[in-house]
């Protein structure tokens, strides 16, 4: 049993496909295969189901699979040990981040990021959670910025702050003449949300304890984006809820809409999540403290008195 072998193995079942993972490899498809023969042969088990498409690892494979990847993680740690040490802080940081946090906290801290470490090459995708956690557990990603926690014992997330919760509210909706909001005021019909597969839809309905749509009006409206849901507001009717960091660069009138929620204020928990065998520790640490560094005054201090669930 080798190393290479063990890496085509994990580069099969990353891709599901063999020529691309040969490809990915840097190997033509035959040599892939005649090196997952001999490690299957050595092994005496089959660790994938050839006969399906795409191709998938029986049940026996799952487990060396997953040994596997602890494995070649152990490996590569030593040469990133070394790297650190003749290199500094280098090579790809490929980051993951779900689109309700993106535009409002990635330009906190991109530019003195890379000012300060320029031999890191960024690369950053907007995606839902699932799909973050999916790609972590592939070793597409390296860390993934989302909100937690998730219960998955095959990361590690390390929480950087907690984002307060607001009401975004039509001048001419009922709770505009409060100074500050409760859920249980709340009218689930004039409610506008995202999309399902967003953490944050997940968290408002366990908020506002809106089990379906019970929307009475002829425009039902659910968007993918945090901007859209405010333009929505301003420019129908109703009421929608955002994350504070959306709306610190509104306008004096727009801020006018906003809505604290009365204490205790409903909160998220932002974190940084890693695969439980996480390579490029170094750099990644100087990610966390680098957001930490660049978020906005209040966020570092503010206690998790009501973290909202994600369902």
């Amino acid at each position: 049993m080798t190393l290479t072998q063990l890496e085509y193995l994990l580069a099969v079942d990353t891709y599901r496909h063999f020529a691309t993972a040969a490809e990915k490899c840097f190997v033509t498809q035959p040599t892939l295969s005649m090196q997952l023969q001999k490690l299957e042969e050595e092994l005496g088990v089959q660790v994938f189901d050839r006969s399906r498409v795409p191709v998938r690892p029986t049940e026996l494979g799952k487990d060396v699979i997953a040994q596997a990847r602890v494995a070649v993680a152990e490996f590569k740690k030593i040469e990133e040990l070394v790297k650190v040490q003749r290199d500094g802080i280098s090579g790809e940081l490929r980051i993951g981040i779900i689109p309700t946090l993106a535009p409002y906290l990635v330009p906190l801290f991109i530019t003195d990021f890379i000012k300060k470490y320029p031999q890191v090459r960024i690369t950053i995708q907007e995606l839902v959670t699932n799909t973050i956690v999916e790609k972590l557990k592939l070793e597409l990603l390296d860390v993934g910025l989302l909100v937690t926690p998730l219960h998955d014992k095959t990361i590690v997330e390390v929480p950087l702050f907690y984002e307060a919760f607001v009401g975004y509210l039509h001048p001419s909706h009922p709770l505009s003449d409060l100074k500050e909001i409760t859920a249980e005021a709340i009218d689930p019909a004039e409610l506008w949300l995202l999309n399902d597969g967003h953490c944050f839809r997940s968290q408002v309905l366990q908020l506002c304890n809106r089990a379906k749509d019970t929307r009475n009006v002829h425009l039902d409206y659910e968007s993918g984006s945090l901007e859209t849901l405010k333009r929505i507001v301003e420019t129908q009717s109703g009421m929608t809820l955002l994350p504070e960091l959306s709306v610190r660069e509104l306008s004096d009138e727009r801020k006018g809409m906003i809505r604290p929620f009365a204490e205790p204020q409903p909160l998220r928990e932002v974190s940084l999540v890693v695969h439980r065998s996480f390579l490029k520790r170094k750099t990644i640490e100087a990610l966390r403290d680098e957001i930490i560094t660049h978020l906005p005054e209040g966020l570092r201090e503010r206690h998790p008195v009501r973290v909202v669930k994600i369902k």
